[in-house]
């Protein structure tokens, strides 16, 4: 019976510990935290079951061997971790944490180009989320079974700014009678133009965050590597549409637990389960989420207050810099960056300037521009629509006219983009408010040369003259005014000729000879002077 109970007790102890690493997940692995709990919390359940089993009473605990042998395993196992840990910290590896990141300083005109509106996110996670969920309520055969998860990663897709999400099971219920096909879709959101989408897959999602038992996406990934710790994990899509799980795996560069970074990445296809490890330097470039944004704050500040040791940064904090509250993202050469200003320690009400951090391959550029932090830059928008209680977005940094510019979406109670502003970086009380992207650049522009920050660039284009028969001619209205668009014989140019500025330009017609001064532009030649060749009905005989 004694032998039956004790292999009783140790099936019980194995299935025990076999349900917490089945439910828990812990890496298997020397830096990981719960690794050495799990061990600690096993040493604690053997002292226990000896006590039991042995019958140590209150008096025989100190002087037991066997006891005092656990105790010190325990103590020892404590004493390992706490050291470990503080030698890992930047109390001690200040210098280390520092150059974790390199950074760049760059030229904020030479390397921020300015950018058409259709590349612009103009949405935030926020209003994206509003968007899927219509999405959702509007797919009768779905909304019952499905809805739209809240993970929203934001990716460059073919060359444009999207959030995609998948979509996740509405209850167990509907786990349990869906799971046979797996998740049928996920919801791409452009974040310029706000066109949403349910993209419908051929084959079912089976490794999700909602899916139970060994599809659950993160069971799936710590089966297949137990020793890998991960960061948090992202879903994005491929060139041709395909959704990944993108798992990055921590790499940990400063003793047992401190200098976290980013070693290798792992791609879970979501339909097969398919799973593939990169080194880092070696993932896909269609990837674009391998270090979190909340890494990479954390990244830069080690750069920024440990320039001059770990004591002058809780002390002196002599040239210590920080990342302000809050980031967006900007897409560039195909690739996303996060965003976020800088400032001193001291918490004042001005950037000293911003960085911006791949988020792909952790590259990091800090552009030294003053002027007001991100929330004064919404607090100004907000006070220029402070009638209609809009609220602003975190800001977006655009270069405008070679200007480095806030760009906010403005949101009603609903959560709905209704107006946009952009503020001056560093003259913030140029506010400029539109009902669309283009109005409130076109607004902009006028407060930067009426506040003298801009002058009208002057026209430096040469003068030209051109004479000939009208070939084609064409008219158009713009903004109001209507324009004839002419193409002479011998030119292959377009010229663009104002009916306010040239009334009897309604006068010609296809087979008359004019004679035009014009300048040269990139899409048609503005026409400067207009001269018609009149012709006689017996001349023309």
């Amino acid at each position: 019976m004694k032998k039956k109970s004790k292999l009783l007790i140790i099936l019980l102890v194995v299935l025990a510990a076999g349900i917490y690493y089945y439910v828990t997940l812990p890496a298997i692995n020397l830096h990981s935290s719960d690794t050495w709990f799990f061990i600690m919390l096993v040493v604690v359940a053997a002292i226990i079951w000896y006590c039991v089993r042995k019958r140590v009473g209150r008096g025989e605990i100190r002087t037991d061997k066997g006891l005092k042998i656990l105790g010190s395993l325990l103590l020892g196992l404590g004493a390992i971790y706490l050291i470990g840990a503080l030698l890992s910290s930047p109390i001690v590896n200040a210098k280390k944490y520092q150059k974790l990141m390199k950074v760049e300083e760059g030229e904020f005109t030479e390397d921020i180009e300015e950018l058409s509106f259709d590349k612009i996110p103009l949405l935030d996670k926020g209003t994206a989320e509003i968007l899927g969920d219509r999405k959702m309520g509007s797919m009768v055969d779905m909304v019952s079974q499905f809805e739209a998860d809240d993970i929203y990663s934001q990716i460059n897709y073919k060359d444009n700014p999207v959030r995609v999400t998948p979509l996740r099971y509405a209850s167990l219920i509907k786990w349990f009678t869906n799971q046979s096909n797996g998740i049928p879709a996920y919801i791409r959101i452009n974040m310029a133009t706000q066109t949403t989408e349910l993209v419908k897959l051929e084959n079912g999602m089976k490794y999700t965050t909602s899916d139970h038992f060994n599809r659950n996406i993160y069971r799936h990934l710590r089966f297949a590597h137990p020793t890998y710790i991960y960061g948090d994990l992202s879903f994005e899509i491929d060139d041709n549409g395909t959704p990944y799980w993108i798992a990055p795996v921590k790499k940990f560069n400063i003793g047992l637990f401190g200098g976290e970074t980013v070693g290798k990445v792992v791609l879970c296809n979501a339909v097969t389960g398919e799973v593939d490890t990169y080194d880092i330097d070696k993932v896909p470039e269609w990837i674009d989420r391998a270090y979190s944004a909340d890494l990479l704050v954390q990244l830069f500040d080690y750069y920024g207050t440990l320039k001059h040791g770990f004591l002058n940064s809780v002390l002196g904090q002599k040239d210590c810099l920080k990342t302000t509250d809050g980031y967006n993202y900007l897409a560039l050469n195909d690739d996303v960056w996060m965003y976020t200003g800088v400032t001193s320690v001291n918490g004042d009400q001005s950037n000293v300037g911003f960085v911006l951090s791949n988020q792909r391959t952790m590259e990091t550029k800090y552009y030294k521009v003053e002027g007001a932090t991100e929330s004064s830059a919404m607090s100004s928008a907000e006070g220029q629509v402070q009638n209609l209680q809009y609220l602003a977005t975190f800001p977006l940094l655009l270069n405008i006219s070679g200007e480095p510019t806030y760009f906010i979406a403005l949101k009603d109670d609903a959560g709905l983009v209704k107006k946009y502003a952009m503020v001056n970086v560093q003259k913030y009380q140029i506010v400029a408010i539109g009902d669309s992207v283009s109005q409130c650049e076109d607004n902009y522009l006028e407060l930067l040369l009426s506040n003298g920050v801009k002058e009208v660039e002057k026209d430096t284009r040469e003068v030209k003259k051109i004479s000939g028969k009208i070939t084609k001619i064409a008219q158009a209205v713009l903004d109001g005014t209507s324009h004839y668009y002419l193409m002479v014989e011998g030119s292959g140019d377009i010229f663009d000729i104002s009916v306010v500025d040239f009334i009897d330009v309604v006068r010609c017609e296809a087979g008359q000879e004019v004679t035009m001064e014009y300048k040269e532009d990139k899409k048609a030649n503005t026409v400067l002077s207009l001269q018609i060749t009149e012709t006689t009905k017996g001349a023309e005989e």
